[in-house]
């Protein structure tokens, strides 16, 4: 069963450990999801079974928004509630200060990764590492914080909505903001609203072709060509420009890249129903 649609992870659970609970419950063998949300977050985590857990890297999933609440005066190697190890008690923060530290992310920052991550280090992921007391060198990433917005502050807890680019981490800001207002901080709550134009809708199922982010061309000779996978010619094509765009034939999606001295194939055979 080929499917693609939103479930709302809940908290206290990795995300592989709810896509068992999902396979289960539709009888299912072969899924994936996209977007790994952390043990205590919850919200929105893409699924798809079947072939369609070929297409996560051609849809459209950013930017992504997320309701956090930072708790002032944590300290937390993770950066969250799992693993806080102190707490100080901190004075109560004017609200102007707040707000305008926060504006004051708004735009491209750059960062280090929680070392308790599933970034990859040198093939492994960062928390592996992280767990067994290693050493880790993380190398610092680019996100593009789009909005950023307070929804509460009740004293030690700061309630935020923030929308930012694929890849971000909302641990990281919420040490950035704590360390901006001069404190320490960890994520207490965690919960992604959507990626992209991806968000709950009681696990309705999706059309995958309205969700790609590459656009859609046309093979101008026999469709056989194609399904029998022979050598495409570049000028075959309506739309000529070199890129990765997706085809449809017969409710079989495939992924072609034109380059320009070859055209070639990816994902041949998805089929659409």
């Amino acid at each position: 069963m080929n499917r693609l649609f939103v479930v709302n992870k809940p908290i206290n659970i990795s995300s592989n450990g709810y896509l068992s609970r999902v396979k289960r419950r539709y009888k299912i063998k072969k899924a994936g999801f996209s977007g790994t949300l952390d043990p205590f977050a919850c919200g929105c985590l893409i699924v798809a079974f079947g072939q369609y857990t070929k297409l996560f890297r051609y849809l459209k999933k950013t930017p992504k928004s997320y309701r956090a609440t930072l708790w002032l005066g944590a300290k937390s190697d993770s950066l969250d509630i799992e693993r806080v190890y102190e707490i100080d008690k901190t004075s109560k923060i004017p609200l102007k200060k707040i707000k305008e530290t926060l504006v004051s992310l708004k735009g491209d920052i750059s960062y280090l990764p929680p070392k308790f991550s599933a970034k990859k280090i040198n093939g492994q992921k960062a928390y592996v590492a992280a767990r067994k007391g290693e050493e880790l060198k993380l190398k610092e990433i680019t996100s593009t914080i789009y909005d950023i917005k307070l929804l509460n502050y009740a004293h030690p807890f700061l309630s935020f909505e923030i929308t930012i680019s694929e890849g971000g981490y909302i641990r990281s800001i919420g040490e950035i903001i704590a360390d901006r207002l001069k404190t320490n901080g960890a994520l207490s709550y965690l919960e992604r609203l959507n990626e992209g134009e991806f968000r709950f809708k009681n696990e309705k199922a999706l059309d995958p072709i309205k969700h790609l982010k590459i656009e859609q061309n046309f093979y101008l000779r026999d469709k056989n060509d194609i399904l029998l996978g022979k050598k495409l010619k570049r000028e075959d094509f309506k739309l000529q420009e070199v890129g990765e765009y997706f085809l449809v034939v017969d409710d079989m999606l495939s992924v072609i890249h034109i380059r320009d001295d070859k055209v070639s194939y990816e994902l041949n055979g998805v089929r659409l129903c």
